[in-house]
């Protein structure tokens, strides 16, 4: 079932991935996903330049091996999925900061030299925004 949330730029985090490759919880019995959705909020509400950028659940966004999933997009732009964060702080202040600097971008795309440290080496897929491809 659908949901309309707000079009505008966003992290759509998979609430029910698993805490890492190893454990679908932590020690409380949280999975990751849920872990690393509150480290977002807690972030942007200790940080209110992140504030233009949503952060929805979705449960399972069918990455499964790769914990910690989450999706960059904003309306017409390419959209990224990254995964294998760890559920912390570092994970969501890299992700906001990507997230921060693609809704800045013209169509989605990031230089390489402005990524932030925490997101390299974590993207999964690029997706076209809807009626496009890139070229």
């Amino acid at each position: 079932m659908l949901k309309a949330v707000r079009n505008q730029s966003s992290v759509v985090v998979c609430s029910t991935c698993r805490h890492s490759p190893e454990a679908r919880e932590d020690e409380q019995g949280l999975r990751g996903g849920a872990r690393l959705s509150q480290a977002l909020r807690d972030m942007q509400a200790s940080e209110p330049h992140y504030a233009g950028i949503a952060v929805q659940d979705m449960p399972c966004l069918f990455a499964c091996a790769a914990h910690c999933t989450v999706m960059v997009r904003a309306p017409g732009k390419i959209g990224y999925v990254l995964g294998k964060f760890a559920p912390d702080e570092s994970s969501a202040r890299a992700i906001l900061d990507y997230s921060l600097k693609h809704a800045e971008s013209e169509e989605g795309q990031v230089r390489y030299a402005d990524w932030p440290e925490g997101v390299k080496g974590h993207f999964l897929v690029r997706v076209p925004p809807e009626g496009f491809v890139a070229t």
